[in-house]
C-alpha cells in the first residue's frame, strides 16, 4: 500500500524488538492497536513518502526520513526496514545521534537489533562537543560500542578551507575502538601526527573522550638538558581512581644526576581532603667530589577534616632528607620548610585552636638544632554575641611552650581583654574609643651547651593602654556621576605606660617586626606577643580614593609621633627617635587590564628611600606582563636572611594567533649581578599546547652550581571540559617550577 506526500509525523506502537507496525487504510484497524505497555517501546517516524508491503513485511520511507527510538535518533534520504528480519538499511546522508550527544555519519548504514548493532560505510563522528572520529567503514555493537577501521581521531578544529583541512594534531590507526559507557578511545596500530608530521608511532594507544574532565593517562610531559642534570625527561602519569581520588606519579631521568619519582596522592571528601607529595631520588655521583651514591627524599603534604559545625582538625608537612636536593632537581626554590598540626573549634564569633610547629632551615647558615619546635601553641578567643557597656567585648588566652635541642627554651602565657566602643556624629565624624589590658608570664630555660638548664628563672608584666581612634570621611561625585573623590583623615591617639619590655623576654614570635602601611594605623605593631610598642604615641595620615567606572586610584599615607623614644626600634628602623618614617601606598586599579601598587618607606630625615616596592600587573587578551621591584633593609629582613633589591619580570606576548613569546628575568640590584633569566616561545590552542624555552640560574648554593636549561613541553589537548591548572602550562607561572608548598 501507498502513502504520498506524508509530512505528518506518525506514531508507531513497537514491541521490544521494534518492529514497525503495518499502517493500514481503514481507520478503525489502527485505533484498534492497544495502548503501548511499560515493555513497550515508541517509534516515531517522519517522511515525505512512505510504502509498506504487507506480503513481505517491508517498510520504505523516503524523503528526509527521521525514526526516533529509544533515545536514538536515525537521519537519512531513503531508509528500508524489514520487519520480520529486524533489519534497517539506511541510505543517503545517514546520521545517527546517541542519547549521549555522539553523531554518528555515514553514506549508508545496516542496523539490526532495535538500531544497536550495525555496519556503517563512510562512516564518522562527532564525540562531544570537539571530537572528530572518521573511518574506511565501522561496525556498532550492542548500541555502545563503535569499532572504525582504517581511522584517524583529533579533538582539533577541522577548517573548511581547501589546503587547511589537516588538524594541527590527529591519531591515525588501522583500528580505532570507541567504548562510549567508559568515554574511551583506544587505538592498535597507531600513528600520531602533529602539524601534519608523524612524529610516534606506537601499536597500542588510548584516550579519554572529550567529554571527560578527569581521566587516566599522560599528562604534560618534558624534554630538557641541563648543564647540571644533563640530558632529562619528566613524565607525569595521572590516574583517576574515582570522582574523588587521585594518583600522580611523575618519574624523572637524568643523565648526569640519576633518577628522581615524583608522587602526589590526592582525596576530598564531604567535610575535608588531603594531599601527599612524597618523592624520592637515587644520585649515583653525589658527595662533594661526585663519586658517592646518595639517596634523597622529601615529603609535603596538608589535610583538613571537618569534625562538625564546630570543630576542625587540619595538618601541613614540609621535610627533606637533604637541603639542596629539592633546589638540584628543579623541584623547589624553598628556603625555609614548615610543618603544623592544629585542631580548631569555632563557636559563634567564640574561637579555640591547639596547634604544634616544626621548622627545616634549607639554607648553608642555618642549625637546625637552634630552630624551635613549638608544642602546643594554644589560642583562644571569646567574643560574646551581645554588646557589653555598649561596646563590644573580646577576650583572648594564649600560651606558647617553645624548645630547641640547642639555645634557649620558654614557655608563655598571656590573657587581653578588649573593650571598644565605636560612636558616629552628626556630621559624620567616626570615633572609636579603646581600652584594652594584658598581662604575660613567661617561665626561661637558658641552658648551657651540652648541659642541664643553668638558669631557670619567671618574668611577668602587665600592658594596659587606652586609645581612641579619629576618621572624618568626605564624599564628593562629579556632575555628571563618573568621578567620585573619598578623602578621609586618620588620627590615633594611645596612652600607654613605659617599660613594656623587661631585660630577658626572649624575642620569639616578633622578629619579622615591620614598619610600614599596612600597621601604621594599628595600636600595636607587633606582628606576636614577645616585644610590644609601648608609651604614649600618636598615629596620623589620611586615605584618599578616586573611583571611576573603570577603576580607581587610591593613597594612604601615614607617620607616627612619639615623646621619647623606644628603645625596641633600632637605629635604622625608621623609628628610631621621637618621629617615624613616612610609609605609603599608592594603588591603581583598572581591571582586568591594568593593577599597579608601590609601597614607600621615607626616612624622615633625609628624605631618602629606604624601603620600596612596586607591583605592576597589565593584562591584554592572551598577553601578560608582570614586574616588581623590590627594596628591603636589613632590619626588615628576618631569619638570617640578607637584604634585599632586586627586580623581576616576566612578559608572555601573544604575537600572532596562537604564537607567543615569553621572557623573564631576575636581577640583584645590589650586586648588579643576574639571579636568573628564560626566554621561550611556544603555539597554544584549544587541541595542542607545544613550547620550547631556555632557562639560565646564575646562583650557587653549596653542591648546586649554576646551570643552564633547555626546556620542551608537548600537549595534545583531548577533553573539551576545563583542564587543572597546574597540569596545563605552556610556560611556567614563575622562573622556577616547584611543587606547591
Amino acid at each position: 500500500m501507498r502513502w504520498g506526500a506524508l509530512t505528518a509525523a506518525l506514531l508507531l506502537a513497537a514491541t521490544s524488538v521494534m518492529p514497525l507496525t503495518p499502517l493500514h487504510a481503514a481507520a478503525p484497524v489502527a485505533a484498534a492497536k492497544p495502548a503501548p505497555t511499560k515493555q513497550e517501546k515508541v517509534a516515531l517516524l517522519k517522511a515525505d513518502q512512505v510504502e509498506y508491503n504487507t506480503n513481505t513485511g517491508v517498510t520504505v520511507a523516503t524523503g528526509h526520513v527521521e525514526i526516533d527510538y529509544n533515545q536514538q535518533i536515525l537521519l537519512a534520504d531513503r531508509v528500508i526496514y524489514d520487519s520480520n528480519a529486524d533489519k534497517v538499511t539506511a541510505v543517503g546522508h545517514v546520521i545517527l545521534m546517541q542519547p549521549d550527544g555522539t553523531v554518528g555519519f555515514s553514506d549508508r548504514a545496516v542496523l539490526t537489533d532495535q538500531m544497536k548493532d550495525g555496519v556503517l560505510d563512510g562512516f564518522s563522528a562527532l564525540i562531544g562537543k570537539t571530537g572528530r572520529l572518521a573511518g574506511t567503514y565501522a561496525t556498532r555493537k550492542g548500541g555502545v560500542r563503535t569499532v572504525a577501521t582504517r581511522a584517524v581521531y583529533t579533538n582539533c578544529k577541522v577548517c573548511n578551507q581547501p589546503g587547511k583541512r589537516t588538524p594541527l594534531w590527529q591519531v591515525e590507526a588501522s583500528r580505532v575502538i570507541y567504548d562510549e559507557p567508559d568515554h574511551r578511545i583506544f587505538y592498535n596500530d597507531a600513528v600520531i601526527d602533529a602539524f601534519g608530521i608523524p612524529v610516534f608511532y606506537t601499536p597500542l594507544f588510548s584516550n579519554s573522550d572529550p567529554t571527560v574532565r578527569r581521566a587516566s593517562g599522560i599528562l604534560l610531559p618534558e624534554l630538557a638538558d641541563s648543564s647540571t642534570l644533563g640530558w632529562y625527561t619528566r613524565i607525569p602519569i595521572y590516574i583517576s581512581l574515582n570522582d574523588s581520588q587521585d594518583f600522580t606519579i611523575a618519574p624523572m631521568i637524568t643523565s648526569k644526576q640519576g633518577d628522581v619519582l615524583e608522587t602526589e596522592y590526592r582525596q576530598r571528601w564531604n567535610n575535608g581532603g588531603f594531599w601527599l607529595q612524597p618523592s624520592v631520588a637515587y644520585n649515583p655521583r653525589g658527595g662533594d667530589f661526585d663519586n658517592l651514591p646518595q639517596t634523597y627524599s622529601s615529603f609535603f603534604g596538608a589535610g583538613q577534616l571537618q569534625m562538625d559545625d564546630t570543630w576542625k582538625a587540619a595538618f601541613d608537612a614540609q621535610v627533606t632528607s637533604n637541603e639542596t636536593w629539592l633546589e638540584l632537581y628543579k623541584i623547589s626554590q624553598a628556603q625555609r620548610l614548615q610543618n603544623d598540626i592544629y585542631v580548631e573549634g569555632v563557636s559563634g564569633r567564640s574561637r579555640f585552636e591547639i596547634t604544634g610547629y616544626f621548622f627545616q632551615g634549607l639554607l648553608a647558615a642555618d642549625d637546625n638544632q637552634e630552630f624551635p619546635v613549638v608544642l602546643p601553641l594554644v589560642d583562644y578567643t571569646y567574643i560574646p554575641e551581645g554588646d557589653l557597656f555598649g561596646g563590644n567585648f573580646r577576650f583572648e588566652f594564649n600560651t606558647a611552650s617553645i624548645a630547641r635541642q640547642v639555645g634557649e627554651e620558654s614557655q608563655r602565657g598571656t590573657a587581653e581583654v578588649t573593650w571598644e566602643l565605636p560612636l558616629v556624629t552628626s556630621n559624620g565624624q567616626l570615633l572609636t574609643l579603646v581600652a584594652d589590658t594584658r598581662g604575660d608570664i613567661y617561665h626561661i630555660d637558658n641552658p648551657q651547651l651540652g648541659a642541664v638548664p643553668t638558669d631557670s628563672h619567671y618574668i611577668s608584666r602587665g600592658l594596659p593602654y587606652a586609645a581612641i581612634d579619629w576618621r572624618w570621611p568626605f564624599i564628593s561625585s562629579s556632575p555628571s556621576g563618573n568621578l567620585s573623590y573619598v578623602f578621609e583623615p586618620i588620627a590615633q591617639f594611645i596612652g600607654a605606660p613605659y617599660g613594656g619590655n623587661p631585660v630577658g623576654i626572649p624575642n620569639e614570635d616578633s622578629t619579622d617586626f615591620q614598619f610600614d602601611e599596612t600597621d601604621i594605623f594599628s595600636f600595636n605593631r607587633s606582628p606576636g606577643y614577645d616585644l610590644v610598642e609601648t608609651g604614649p604615641r600618636m598615629n596620623t595620615g589620611f586615605r584618599t580614593q578616586m573611583i571611576y567606572p573603570s577603576g580607581s586610584v587610591q593613597l594612604l599615607v601615614g607617620q607616627e609621633f612619639r615623646l621619647k623614644p623606644d628603645p625596641i626600634f633600632a637605629a635604622d628602623s625608621g623609628f628610631s627617635g621621637t618621629s617615624s618614617d613616612l610609609v605609603g601606598r599608592l594603588t591603581v586599579n583598572f581591571l582586568p587590564h591594568f593593577d599597579f601598587t608601590e609601597r614607600v618607606d621615607v626616612n624622615e630625615g633625609s628624605g631618602t628611600l629606604e624601603r620600596n616596592e612596586v607591583y605592576v600587573d597589565a593584562y591584554y587578551g592572551r598577553s601578560t606582563l608582570e614586574i616588581s621591584y623590590l627594596k628591603v633593609p636589613e632590619e626588615e629582613v628576618t631569619l638570617g636572611l640578607p637584604t634585599r633589591e632586586e627586580v623581576n619580570a616576566q612578559a608572555l606576548v601573544n604575537v600572532w594567533e596562537d604564537w607567543m613569546v615569553y621572557a623573564a628575568g631576575q636581577r640583584d640590584l645590589q650586586t648588579s649581578t643576574m639571579i636568573a633569566d628564560e626566554l621561550g616561545f611556544g603555539y597554544d590552542d584549544e587541541c595542542i599546547g607545544i613550547s620550547i624555552s631556555y632557562r639560565r640560574t646564575y646562583t650557587t648554593d653549596r653542591n648546586v652550581p649554576p646551570s643552564t636549561d633547555v626546556l620542551v613541553r608537548f600537549n595534545l589537548k583531548t577533553s573539551d571540559q576545563p583542564e587543572t591548572p597546574d597540569h596545563n602550562l605552556l610556560f611556567p607561572t614563575h622562573l622556577y617550577s616547584h611543587i606547591a608548598l
